[in-house]
């Protein structure tokens, strides 16, 4: 099968393509809008398995195998169920794979899900690690959830988790980057810092005047169901913080911030954060992120979108300074012209976004 002309990303008509083909298998029709422009959302099945520990089956073994030692009981989806803060769940999806021998996955959370501080993640059969599903793989897809700050309410075919098709070599490095700045400009930072990615920094000061810096979400607060988009108040869920230039990172805090830099991402490339380097500071940024290809470009009618950060400190507080360098992106080719890029009349919730918070708040109001 001729998936590629070569190597990189593959881009949404091949991803539909791979599904006419066999090699992605969905218990039903794909949903509107869930095939994004690099990206295929995945969907969560009929049942849930609340378990006591996460865990990888590793080489010798299937994840429905682990389940059975590991299930603490079996939840029904239908008509929505809500997963508590601090438990473990296992979520067959609905998507299985074939995929052909050329061609390997790797899975992210969907941006409004790592808004939420929803932390999930993807395990396939005989998996050593998460969110990688090797070339040529064949078997189920199941999603490990943990809500980390909100309880949250799913039902059969929520989109928490999204996933990437890659053929070939992975090829991103930093003589792409430097290639694609001099063409045009990837981030607003004059000489950008580029070393294993290009860095994106924090910005703790130029927000406009009664806009805060940032969010802080607040625990024990009300249930968010992730189907709903637009229905929650900001201040019932998040403080907002108006504090400019440095910020104290409290230890098991969850906060929204912002890069200072917008960024693009040309229509022939797709973009990832990486996860943070701890060597550089007592936190991270919590999840990484997949960026689709003409997200901040004009191509996609979104000049300068800035990247949204989710920030958690580690077990010590730490002082974030305004400026301070908190991830990098990578960038890799698609593997052939897209049919279309993000913002393109196809729902994109955050292009030409500044600091936002997931789909599900309303605009906050000062």
């Amino acid at each position: 099968m001729d998936v590629a002309a070569r190597s990189g990303i593959l881009p949404a008509h091949a991803i539909a393509r791979l599904h006419d083909e066999g090699a992605i298998i969905s218990a039903s029709p794909f949903a509107p809008g869930q095939i994004q422009p690099a990206s295929l959302d995945l969907r969560l099945g009929a049942h849930a398995y609340r378990v006591r520990a996460s865990f990888l089956p590793g080489r010798a073994n299937t994840v429905e195998a682990r389940l059975e030692a590991l299930k603490l009981h079996r939840i029904s989806l239908d008509g929505g169920a809500v997963l508590e803060t601090g438990c473990v769940y296992i979520v067959p999806l609905e998507e299985k794979l074939a995929l052909p021998g050329s061609i390997a996955a790797l899975s992210n959370p969907k941006s409004s899900t790592g808004r939420l501080d929803i932390f999930t993640r993807v395990i396939a059969d005989r998996a050593n690690e998460f969110d990688k599903i090797p070339a040529g793989y064949a078997g189920p897809l199941f999603a490990e959830i943990s809500p980390r700050t909100f309880p949250v309410l799913v039902r059969p075919g929520s989109r928490l988790t999204q996933i990437r098709f890659r053929a070939g070599a992975f090829e991103a490095s930093d003589t792409l980057i430097r290639e694609l700045h001099q063409r045009e400009p990837l981030v607003t930072s004059g000489e950008p810092n580029i070393d294993n990615g290009i860095a994106l920094s924090v910005d703790l000061a130029s927000h406009e005047p009664g806009q805060p810096i940032g969010y802080r979400a607040i625990r024990h607060s009300g249930l968010i169901d992730v189907d709903a988009v637009g229905a929650l108040e900001v201040r019932d869920y998040w403080e907002p913080i108006f504090r400019p230039q440095s910020l104290i990172l409290d230890p098991d805090q969850f906060y929204i911030l912002a890069s200072r830099e917008a960024v693009r991402v040309p229509p022939d490339h797709a973009a990832e954060m990486v996860p943070f380097n701890p060597l550089m500071g007592e936190f991270r940024v919590h999840y990484a992120g997949f960026f689709d290809p003409g997200f901040g470009h004009a191509a996609g009618g979104g000049e300068g979108a800035r990247a949204v950060l989710e920030v958690r400190s580690h077990e010590v507080p730490f002082i974030l300074e305004h400026g301070q360098i908190v991830g990098r992106l990578i960038y890799e080719r698609l593997t052939e012209p897209p049919s279309r890029v993000y913002g393109q009349g196809i729902g994109s919730n955050y292009q030409r976004q500044g600091l936002k918070l997931s789909k599900h708040f309303r605009p906050f109001t000062a």
